[in-house]
């Protein structure tokens, strides 16, 4: 099968290439001795949020900690300890 390559390096996988790998909106590329290899990924938003979380490198005890000071936040000043 050939896919033909725009302008903007954009291309059209064929419909059977997708038929046989499964609908996917992301694909992870990497090059291997001369070829362009796309992996299908399927991301899932968590996927996004821990990404995220990775990024502004947050710990465990930071993410626990703002939960507890949202939850407080709700509550009256004299609830508040």
């Amino acid at each position: 099968m050939l896919a033909k390559m725009t302008v903007k390096n954009q291309l059209t996988l064929p419909k059977a290439v997708t038929d046989a790998v499964g609908a996917s909106d992301y694909f992870e590329v990497e090059t291997r001795n001369g070829q362009i290899i796309l992996t299908p990924v399927r991301i899932q938003r968590a996927d996004g949020v821990r990404a995220r979380l990775a990024e502004l490198n947050l710990s465990e005890q930071d993410i626990q900690d703002a939960v507890d000071w949202a939850r407080q936040a709700g509550k009256p000043v004299s609830d508040v300890s």
